[in-house]
């Protein structure tokens, strides 16, 4: 059983949004005008001139009719601050006086919960005394502040990103810290030991003679550090060792600085080096981030996402540059969608983004940037490492480093676009690739089922609004789950499909977000490979389908991911349960239950959804505007 220490009912949120006013929420990050019933504002999600988004408080939802960003208030605080659901939840329920509602642990597991809390805020809180002590450091060193000077860095910019200094020596952290041997030093990786406990051990700073880049958390917090080097010793850069709070995999230098920087400029750029992001911020290249010595990893952008469309990867020309790249590619391209851009800028081998900036200027590297390589042309790029295309050994090697590559692709346009491609390129007929690869592209199903002598023919079941045959046109919105025409009572959720209607075993056919919810109910896994953009897509679709999603994100999100006959346990007594039930059990299931595919049908929910809120808010916008008599 998954154990539980938070729970959300269902109510419990629809009370904290009806006290708040998602006005007073948006307010300090939007500055807001009257327009009509609304209030306009610039987008803080995008770069924008001219105000394209919209607050409503009659509906209390913002909506940006420039890209597309939607949601209530607890939508925007994830968007906006980068909080989880959970954080976001306590955040909003801290504004208006409620507290989330806590279930009672056992002995065990509230002494193991209370310990690992107070073991994650004691780092918390030495990092950020460290970071003080740091910053302190720097103003009297004067050795530190002409290094930083050198480099083309202001107090203000030192300033935002906290910059600091670790003196020389082995203990200076004694000064900052009342007890030096208190051993939460060690777990935060301020302090390093040597031998046994006991008076003969030894303890000395990490962190000794080193300009400091504090990490911060998107919440802001300090969660580790690195350190770069004043002269020419090595390591060049040190990093805090991994720590309950401190991932290197998961987390990125400047991303709480650079929030605001990259929904303006509408991309982030990925560097590798601490002082890139300093000396491009200088340059007011407020957009980027770095890794912390690591490759670029799915996690990496999987964050990113949840603040833009658009990434640029900016790498040096070198044979390691290229390396970083290709494992940049490799993390990119499960998050593909026709909607998104990854983008490769290599800088010459003389050069990183820091010395770039500052000897060519920010309108070289602006250029730099336009120019970057569209991720497609880096998949056929590295395809073409060491083939000679003239040859038909060649045109075989480009395809069979291709494939793994292409495979990582979900089911989009621009997968088919790149096949396309590679098959100009090896010669051949696209369809003739297909069958080598043995896999069908685009939206279809790999292994389509044939109509069975006597099966109802469904193929003429699509509408003239775009609807896909054999999917089911949607009346009044998402989430009603009925065909056009269709009576109540035996479908999911009580509704009656007619009989000429039903699939196989009788099992209705599904839209896409009844096809989704299928899909997590049967592999909740996949919810936690989604992105925030995917969550809302599912979480805010109307009647029993968006309750559904969202109580699956609070189990997914207190319990972690459960199998189907626990989920099912744990609906008894939800008011979607019997329309959940019936979506999984008996159900004659051949879609193939992978994320290619679930992202797949996400983005048809989002699309369909989108067109229907701009027709919907646009009427409503007329409507306000229209004299009354």
């Amino acid at each position: 059983m998954c154990a539980t220490r938070v729970q959300i009912p269902d109510g419990f949120i629809q009370e904290v949004l009806a006290r708040a006013d998602i006005v007073d929420i948006v307010g300090p990050y939007v500055q807001l005008k009257k327009g009509g019933a609304n209030l306009l504002g610039l987008c803080p999600f995008h770069g924008e001139k001219s105000p394209s988004f919209t607050v409503s408080p009659a509906k209390q939802f913002y909506h940006c009719f420039g890209c597309g960003a939607h949601g209530d208030a607890i939508r925007f605080l994830m968007e906006h601050t980068g909080l989880g659901f959970l954080d976001a939840v306590r955040d909003l329920a801290g504004r208006v006086g409620m507290k989330v509602p806590e279930v009672t642990l056992s002995p065990e597991e509230q002494a193991r919960a209370e310990a690992e809390h107070s073991q994650r805020r004691s780092i918390t809180e030495l990092q950020e005394g460290a970071a003080r002590h740091y910053q302190e450091r720097l103003k009297a060193s004067p050795k530190a502040v002409e290094y930083l000077k050198k480099r083309g860095v202001s107090g203000v910019v030192a300033r935002n990103f906290g910059l600091g200094y670790a003196p020389d020596g082995w203990r200076n952290l004694a000064s900052a810290f009342a007890d030096y041997g208190d051993p939460a030093l060690v777990d935060a990786g301020l302090v390093i030991t040597q031998g046994d406990d006991g008076p003969d051990q030894k303890r000395y700073d990490r962190f000794r003679d080193r300009i400091m880049f504090p990490i911060r958390s998107t919440k802001g917090e300090v969660i580790g550090f690195g350190g770069r080097v004043l002269d020419s010793g090595e390591p060049k850069y040190l990093n805090s060792p991994e720590t309950p709070v401190f991932v290197k995999g998961r987390e990125l230098y400047g991303l709480f600085e650079g929030r605001t920087g990259i929904r303006e400029r509408g991309y982030a750029l990925v560097v590798e080096g601490y002082m890139d992001v300093v000396a491009l911020a200088q340059h007011s290249f407020t957009n980027a981030v770095a890794t912390l010595g690591t490759a670029c990893t799915p996690d990496h952008v999987q964050k990113l996402l949840r603040f833009t469309d658009h990434v640029v990867f900016s790498f040096d020309g070198d044979s390691a540059g290229r390396r970083a790249a290709g494992r940049a590619l490799e993390a990119a391209l499960p998050h593909v969608s026709d909607l998104r851009s990854f983008r490769f800028l290599f800088l010459p081998s003389e050069h990183d983004p820091d010395s770039f900036v500052r000897e060519l200027g920010a309108e070289a590297f602006e250029q730099a940037v336009r120019d970057a390589q569209p991720l497609s042309r880096m998949l056929l790029d590295k395809a073409r490492a060491d083939a000679d295309l003239s040859t038909p050994e060649g045109r075989a090697r480009l395809l069979a480093q291709a494939r793994p590559m292409w495979q990582l692709l979900p089911p989009v346009a621009l997968r088919e676009q790149i096949l396309n491609e590679l098959a100009e390129v090896a010669r051949m007929e696209p369809e003739s690739l297909q069958r080598l690869w043995g896999q069908r592209t685009g939206n279809s199903r790999e292994h389509p089922r044939r109509q069975r002598p006597g099966e109802p023919d469904t193929s003429d079941l699509g509408d003239s609004a775009g609807a896909p045959a054999g999917e089911w046109p949607m009346r009044g919105g998402f989430g009603s789950g009925r065909p056009r025409g269709a009576a109540a009572g035996n479908g999911p959720g009580g509704l009656r499909f007619p009989a000429h209607a039903q699939g196989r075993r009788g099992i209705a056919v599904l839209g896409p977000e009844g096809q989704a919810a299928r899909m997590l109910l049967m592999n909740a896994g996949l919810w936690q490979e989604l992105t925030g953009m995917d969550h809302e897509a599912l979480s805010s679709l109307p009647e029993w389908h968006g309750e559904l999603f969202r109580w699956l994100e609070r189990q997914i999100t207190d319990n972690g991911p459960c199998d189907w006959p626990e989920l099912r346990d744990k609906l008894e007594g939800e008011p979607f349960s019997q329309s959940a039930r019936q979506l999984v059990d008996g159900a004659d299931v051949h879609e193939p239950a992978t994320l290619d595919s679930l992202r797949t049908l996400v983005e048809r929910v989002r699309a369909a959804k989108q067109q229907q809120t701009n027709q919907q808010l646009l009427a409503s916008l007329g409507r306000a505007r229209r004299p009354g008599p």
